[in-house]
């Protein structure tokens, strides 16, 4: 409903731009997009799979893998849908109502991932540091409370957010969303009222989510790292680094990304803003597309499994 000077009063439908002055090739940026996804939906169904089917892989770190794998496929579908509608097939609209129920997807499933993260990189602790209790600290039920914790963790933490924008933001200059999905500072960025309150709170959720995980996750890495180098053992020290290095490579591309992302935004107009919607779907598409590589190469049970099991096919 039309109130004065353009603006809107609770849209029912908004609608997405894209990527602002790539209008022209979105469609051909989608192709690399798509392919992407269906690379990361392929190999991380197969972690998936593997993981169900390998008794041996049972183990909380795998588990926390399994884990890993259905986020990556949830967050990706969550987003990638959309944006081959509005790159591929004209269908930029969005009901207000699903685009905050996106923004909730997205935010809910990186801090999982966030959190899986985490407790993998704890796992890694425990099991280096204190081998002979890990079967005792990571029980099942433990593992169990684990996962249950770290997906809600972030799905209550994100819903505040979305009720300020529900119910706070009352007049949008325009139903246009400069983004291929629903960002929240871009759809924050629509009201024409105070809007300190949505930003302070999405700093602080992304902080305790985000940065929290990020913190302890690097002092577990230290600490595993300080008690590795003092192993009496070449061998040994060996094999408990390169338990680590495929937790490493992807912890360091998930924030990498992430920091990428929340700078080029935070630098406002010094950055074209395509870059920025670029860095920022490229953050919630990379690690997804990436992560079965690193585990499927770096980790030993995991990558003689796939041989074994390509193997197989190729003999009968």
């Amino acid at each position: 409903m039309s109130i004065t000077n353009g603006t809107v009063f609770m849209p029912s439908v908004l609608i997405f731009i894209g990527i602002p002055g790539l209008e022209t090739v979105q469609c051909w940026i989608g192709i690399p997009f798509c392919a992407m996804y269906i690379i990361a939906l392929i190999g991380n169904s197969l972690l998936l799979i593997i993981i169900k089917s390998e008794p041996s892989l049972h183990e909380p770190v795998y588990i926390f893998l399994a884990m890993l794998g259905a986020t990556d496929i949830a967050l990706s579908t969550s987003i990638v849908r959309k944006m081959l509608g509005i790159f591929g097939f004209h269908l930029p609209e969005i009901y207000f109502d699903a685009c905050l129920f996106q923004m909730w997807l997205i935010h809910t499933f990186r801090g999982i991932e966030s959190g899986v993260l985490l407790v993998m990189a704890l796992d890694r602790y425990v099991a280096i540091c204190y081998p002979l209790r890990h079967a005792t600290i990571f029980t099942r039920q433990l593992v169990t409370h684990i996962g249950i914790g770290v997906t809600l963790r972030p799905a209550i933490l994100v819903i505040p957010c979305l009720l300020l924008i529900k119910f706070h933001l009352k007049l949008c200059r325009t139903r246009l969303i400069s983004h291929t999905y629903c960002e929240h500072m871009a759809l924050v960025k629509l009201a024409t009222e105070d809007v300190y309150i949505n930003k302070f709170y999405g700093l602080l959720g992304a902080f305790i989510v985000g940065g929290l995980d990020f913190i302890l996750t690097t002092l577990s890495y230290i600490r595993i790292f300080t008690t590795v180098f003092h192993l009496p053992q070449k061998e040994a020290r060996l094999k408990a680094f390169n338990t680590c290095i495929p937790h490493i490579c992807v912890f360091f591309q998930f924030y990498l990304l992430a920091f990428f992302s929340f700078f080029t935004h935070r630098s406002g107009s010094y950055i074209p803003s395509y870059i920025h919607i670029t860095l920022s779907n490229l953050y919630l598409l990379v690690p997804p597309f990436l992560n079965p590589f690193v585990y499927g190469m770096k980790t030993k049970h995991i990558r003689d499994k796939i041989v074994k099991m390509f193997c197989s096919k190729d003999q009968g």
